[in-house]
């Protein structure tokens, strides 16, 4: 069976993270969900690295490029993935260890600078630490982390193995 090429790598990328934004906004009416500060800079990696795979897939990149795509998705991926493992922490908290709840994020966006805003929605609140919704016993945050890591070691693989012909 031949290797995947880079583009077709970058562009299920690219198609998972449209995949699953779409789910988060779809299933939230339906499940009455209110999403926390760290799921919503959740969607934005998966965003920012929707944006990198499509560009990476329409390049093609070889040689220096590839190292190029491949590391801004390795560190938006892994960044992906701490914010993820942040929150799933959070959530594994014994009740009375969990960080009391903070304003809403539109408030923050409204009263804080933006780097303010990261920062407390880095550290977390008790709205993070809720668990809202599971899939065969994992949280949101645990398929994200998932999701993340995955697409890491693709990334990773993309970078070091020998480029395979486009289709």
């Amino acid at each position: 069976m031949p290797a995947l090429s880079n583009r077709l790598l970058y562009m299920l990328i690219f198609l998972a993270c449209l995949f699953l934004l779409g789910t988060a906004i779809l299933i939230e009416p339906f499940r009455s969900m209110n999403p926390c500060p760290m799921c919503m800079m959740q969607r934005a990696v998966f965003v920012a690295l929707a944006a990198v795979t499509l560009v990476a897939a329409l390049h093609n990149p070889s040689g220096t490029g590839r190292f190029i795509y491949g590391g801004a998705t390795l560190l938006i991926a892994v960044t992906g993935a701490a914010i993820a493992g942040r929150q799933i922490w959070l959530q594994s908290l014994p009740e009375d260890q969990v960080p009391a709840c903070g304003p809403g994020l539109e408030y923050m966006l409204d009263v804080f600078p933006l780097l303010e805003v990261i920062q407390m929605s880095l550290v977390g609140t008790g709205d993070c630490a809720e668990v809202q919704w599971t899939l065969f016993g994992i949280s949101i945050p645990g398929w994200s982390f998932l999701a993340f890591s995955l697409i890491a070691v693709i990334a990773l693989y993309t970078m070091i193995r020998k480029r395979a012909s486009d289709f």
